[in-house]
């Protein structure tokens, strides 16, 4: 193994190198099949929404001209000569000086263009009324391409489906959709040391966390997570699981094996798969560094650190963003919600590198507070007890009590 690979590529040409990686394909979905899935079409309305003029509030249909001046003192008296039933269309047009009466919802009919509040209104008998207080045109009313027009591009693809959206498509009359499928990403843990979950470990040995953990990082991202076990430290093992995996995924992530050792055998089994090309080895962080990108064909593998603090942080802060791109996520960099909170205590840096420290938020009396989470890269709990991570910037040497600081939150 040539120590050469192992120069610290800057996070930016890190993610330069997304658009090497192309997403995957697409798949038609029923609507009500579609929330968390990207968009993979543009959806433009091909007809007005709401689609007629509706009121807004319970009242009178009006024109709107006849109510100016009204007041309590001197009311506008229009005859009654209609009421609109809700779901059907208004029967009579509405001249000067008449109302129909009107729910919410209901249509507008032709000659009205304005709604009178209920509460702003007397109704003297069957077909005389009061009006109080004066209406302009457009008042509690909706117009019918209010809400979207006709032609109007309402959502472009790569946008992910949220309720919302699975609404307007409803609205829209759409029974189906286009979406990307979500792609399928290969887990691999490497180690002698590891040991099966229903497993007792020998001394020595540990059970294999990393597996579930990135499983459930893949699904937060966007995946489906296809998990290959434990592969022994032997170069044929894991060569012929990386090939298994090649073909039966589109993404690889292997956990251990990516730093400089006698034992470590990623680099090398990556070097020997047709077709490779590594992109980088290491990248400038804590945790993190001995991370791998290789590029297999079209598909992207990943060498990520055993120590699972520093494969979660790697995959939270880089690799999920790769995932979400070949999901056809345009967005995948919006993926987290950060807050402001106030430092508990000094944390060191070493210029260089950025460090993403796990931390604990604390709320006291409306304020939030930053307590860092410190200890080895290989310690799950750190993570189960953090809230988020604070990012420390390469040019930083460190941070100070009381300082603000912005908080990433973990999903």
């Amino acid at each position: 193994m040539t120590k050469e690979f192992f120069t610290a590529t800057p996070v930016k040409q890190v993610f330069d190198r997304i658009f090497e990686f192309v997403p995957v394909g697409t798949e038609k979905l029923p609507i009500a099949e579609t929330c968390g899935r990207i968009l993979a079409q543009e959806v433009v309305a091909q007809t007005h929404l709401p689609g007629f003029a509706r009121a807004t509030m319970d009242g009178y249909a009006v024109r709107a001209a006849a109510t100016f001046g009204a007041s309590e003192s001197s009311p506008a008296y229009l005859e009654i000569i209609d009421n609109v039933h809700m779901g059907l269309a208004a029967q009579t047009p509405v001249g000067h000086g008449q109302a129909a009466g009107i729910a919410t919802g209901g249509m507008l009919p032709e000659g009205a263009d304005a709604v009178v509040m209920l509460e702003h209104t007397a109704k003297l008998d069957e077909t005389a009324l009061e009006i109080y207080k004066s209406v302009a045109p457009g008042a509690n009313v909706v117009a019918a391409d209010e809400d979207v027009a006709a032609g109007q591009k309402m959502l472009a693809p790569g946008s992910r489906i949220r309720p919302q959206e699975m609404g307007l498509m409803a609205a829209l009359g759409m029974e189906t959709i286009r979406v990307f499928k979500k792609p399928v990403i290969g887990i691999i843990s490497t180690g002698d040391e590891l040991a099966e979950i229903n497993q007792t470990p020998e001394p020595g040995q540990i059970r294999d966390v990393n597996t579930y953990s990135l499983a459930g990082c893949v699904a937060q991202a966007g995946g489906v997570a296809r998990t290959y076990g434990i592969v022994a430290d032997r170069f044929d093992a894991l060569r012929n699981t990386c090939t298994r995996a090649l073909e039966e995924t589109d993404m690889i992530l292997i956990s251990g094996g990516s730093s400089v050792g006698t034992r470590d055998l990623t680099l090398e089994v990556i070097e020997s798969l047709p077709d490779s090309q590594i992109l980088f080895h290491g990248i400038p962080i804590r945790p993190g560094k001995p991370t791998i990108l290789a590029k297999i064909g079209q598909k992207a593998l990943w060498g990520l650190p055993g120590q699972i603090a520093s494969a979660m942080v790697v995959f939270d802060r880089i690799v999920a963003r790769f995932v979400g791109h070949i999901s056809g996520n345009a967005l995948s960099y919006r993926q987290h919600d950060r807050i402001t909170a106030e430092l508990t205590r000094n944390l060191s840096s070493v210029q260089g590198r950025t460090d993403y420290v796990r931390t604990r938020i604390v709320e006291d009396q409306g304020r939030f507070y930053a307590e860092p989470i410190l200890g080895p890269s290989g310690l799950i709990r750190t993570l189960v007890e953090a809230d988020g991570l604070i990012e420390i910037d390469m040019n930083t040497e460190g941070l100070e009590k009381g300082e603000t600081v912005f908080v990433t939150l973990l999903r």
